[in-house]
């Protein structure tokens, strides 16, 4: 017989983990709606430099995403998730800082953001890869669901909170406690105190081989190429319409900052939601199955959603159709996420995370600038029709490959053929 998992919530430096992600979280919810409404509000800009700030903020999985997880697999990974913390947190203090001095401009906004995009990089590419070194690999479904229930349940809170804050301190000011959050994240990482060796690496080993290794890993297996290229396409069309959600809000809609929050926070709820039910969703219908039909499912309640952004009543239908999309893309995200983490050989994690990632938040800052130019040229509303109706094909890849007939995923690489496993009647 084997002996009883201990509970996750028994797990000291998971709880220490987890902790760190969800304040962390909580500041990020307030600053989702704070940093682009100091472009928008307090320094007027064009719904082309409005998508030109989220394309910043997005911009360095792209350029450093795959050299950031090959660096990563080489040292301690909680030693990088602290600095990362730290210098976020530097970055947003930054912003208030120059407001106060009557100094802030455009050009700090886009390096701030940058400066972000670099420290996630390198923070994500490590915090993906640190959970599987904390916890069993049996418990990685329970331990992701945990983490993606709590940033749901304060995402619920935060948009609003972050609209009633803007509202009573102004942007620049609400900024400051994300900026707070993030120093906190930084103390509860370095309380983790299980110990961490620092990987062993080749004398023949290069950046650049790490990162083909990562590369081929990911390209390499069949299932994990389809789910990668879907979350992509999903990602660069779905930062289309996100880069110029704001401006329609509230620089057409001219809705309050709190209103603009309550956007947020029906995404929030239906996270919430969709991670509570995704256990319940894979088991009745099969992994495979179930990540298909949440694609197609989001897909055409977003689309339904964005004729239902008015100033009036149908404001109240458009959350509502926001929140489902993402209870149903849950299941997606969550099945997706623990999938990678025990397909792949421990060794490999940061670079395989950082692979995703690029290709990932990768395609994020392209979405945001075509969503910017559209926006520019076409109209905001147009911009986000296009990412909507984009996102209907972002299944594709999925639908196309044998997941779509898996009850099950398998946790060894899948053959070169891509023979599928456990096949749903």
């Amino acid at each position: 017989m084997t002996a009883p998992r201990t509970s996750l919530f028994r797990h000291t430096d998971f709880r220490r983990f987890w902790a760190a992600d969800s304040v962390s979280q909580a500041g990020t919810a307030v600053t989702l709606i704070a940093l682009p409404l100091v472009a928008i509000g307090t320094l007027h800009a064009t719904p082309f430099q409005a998508g030109l700030l989220v394309t910043f903020e997005y911009l360095a999985f792209l350029l450093i995403g795959l050299p950031a997880g090959a660096w990563v697999d080489r040292v301690r990974r909680r030693r990088v998730m602290v600095l990362g913390d730290l210098g976020r947190a530097a970055l947003l203090a930054s912003v208030p800082i120059a407001s106060w001095l009557d100094c802030l401009t455009l050009l700090q906004l886009y390096g701030v953001a940058f400066g972000m995009s670099v420290c996630t990089a390198f923070f994500d590419a490590a915090h993906g890869s640190y959970l599987p070194h904390l916890v069993e690999d049996g418990q990685l479904v329970e331990a992701n669901v945990k983490i993606e229930a709590s940033r749901s349940t304060i995402q619920v809170g935060g948009p609003g909170a972050g609209g009633v804050l803007v509202g009573a301190l102004t942007a620049p000011v609400a900024i400051v406690v994300d900026a707070v959050s993030f120093v906190l994240s930084a103390l509860f990482v370095s309380r983790i105190r299980r110990p961490e060796e620092r990987p062993r690496i080749r004398p023949d080993a290069s950046l650049r081989a790490e990162i083909g290794e990562g590369l081929r890993f990911v390209f390499g297996d069949r299932l994990l190429r389809s789910i990668t290229l879907t979350a992509a396409i999903s990602n660069m069309c779905g930062t289309i319409g996100a880069s110029m959600l704001l401006v329609l809000l509230a620089g057409e809609l001219h809705l309050s900052p709190f209103l603009c929050g309550l956007v947020f926070t029906a995404e929030a709820v239906g996270g919430l939601i969709g991670s509570l039910v995704t256990v319940r969703i894979v088991t009745r219908f099969g992994q495979g199955p179930a990540m298909c039909a949440a694609m197609i499912t989001s897909a055409v309640l977003w689309l339904l959603a964005l004729p239902m952004y008015q100033a009036d009543w149908r404001f109240a239908v458009a959350l509502a159709l926001q929140a489902l999309g993402w209870v149903v893309f849950m299941t997606f995200k969550i099945t997706g996420v623990a999938f990678r983490q025990q397909l792949c050989p421990k060794p490999l994690l940061g670079r395989m995370t950082a692979t995703v990632r690029f290709l990932v938040w990768g395609a994020m800052p392209l979405g945001a600038l075509i969503g910017g130019v559209l926006g520019q040229s076409l109209g905001v509303r147009q911009a986000m029709w296009v990412g909507v109706i984009g996102e209907l094909f972002a299944v594709l890849p999925v639908l196309l490959s044998p997941l779509r007939r898996m009850r099950e995923l398998p946790s060894a690489p899948a053959p070169a053929g891509g023979a599928p496993l456990a096949l749903a009647p």
